[in-house]
């Protein structure tokens, strides 16, 4: 952090990790090219992947009475809670393996190169448009009732989303759809698998550069923290509603402008 910015930077930030981490439009390329262009300066891209918690806490506080049932389920082995459990950790696997075995070169090359988040923030819109106007018959439409190896499938997708630019949630909606699950469901799984492999993505790198978090620094990411949570909170609780009325094609033209516009800024001022 540049002590110049302040704690302005940072706020803004937060507020748009907090809007974007949960929609198809990928929140990380969003927060690598905002702070491209505002000069903003994270070592080792800790802040973009630490205040992410606060927008999974946002998950925590909706879903509080659900994650609740669902352990006290598991306590007493109901088949569902235990099958459901099951499929949120085989989803999470792939990607969480992937992330470790990757995580240098992910952030020391490709979170450094803003032309690549802009031409996969382009690409992924194109996807999303076409896949939304496709009409699928969905063979599951409850979270709870996804086969173990549905998830596992769903989980090899979501590994697409360590590039950023991708969108954790657009390749995991993106893959679930194909797999035969309907907009609702796959929407409200990738708030569940979640959980997990951003949680695990906030401890490893915390612990990985723990080392370079000053007094300063902390002070941003506190602020980017809660500035996630609030906004994140208000998008979990309206998200699922929109997609179900709206489907996918306003975040896929969304992507499309800001790819192409972070793409002309990238090539017009470096």
């Amino acid at each position: 952090m540049n002590a110049d910015q302040g704690l302005f930077v940072p706020l803004i930030l937060g507020i748009l990790e907090g809007l974007t981490e949960f929609l198809p439009v990928s929140s990380t390329g969003h927060l690598l090219l905002a702070g491209h262009f505002l000069g903003f300066d994270s070592p080792g891209r800790t802040f973009e992947v630490l205040i992410q918690l606060g927008a999974i806490l946002a998950i925590v506080a909706v879903y509080f009475r659900r994650l609740l049932g669902i352990a006290g389920d598991a306590l007493q082995r109901k088949p569902g809670a235990l099958r459901f459990i099951l499929g949120v950790v085989l989803a999470s696997f792939p990607a969480a393996l992937a992330g470790v075995l990757l995580h240098d070169f992910i952030k020391g090359v490709i979170y450094e190169t803003p032309i690549v988040i802009c031409v996969m923030l382009i690409l992924g819109g194109i996807v999303l448009l076409y896949i939304d106007q496709l009409r699928f018959t969905p063979k599951y439409t409850d979270i709870y009732n996804y086969p173990p190896l549905l998830c596992l499938y769903i989980g090899l997708f979501q590994m697409l989303a360590l590039i950023p630019g991708v969108s954790r949630s657009g390749a995991t909606i993106v893959g679930s759809l194909l797999l035969g699950t309907d907009k609702r469901s796959a929407a409200e799984f990738t708030f569940f698998i979640a959980l997990p492999i951003m949680t695990g993505a906030f401890g490893y790198d915390l612990y990985k550069n723990r080392d370079l978090i000053t007094s300063e620094m902390g002070i941003g990411i506190a602020l980017g923290f809660a500035a996630a949570f609030v906004v994140g909170y208000i998008v979990v609780r309206h998200l699922l509603d929109f997609i179900s009325r709206h489907g996918f094609a306003f975040f896929a033209y969304w992507r499309i402008f800001v790819g192409a516009l972070g793409l002309w800024g990238v090539l017009l001022f470096g």
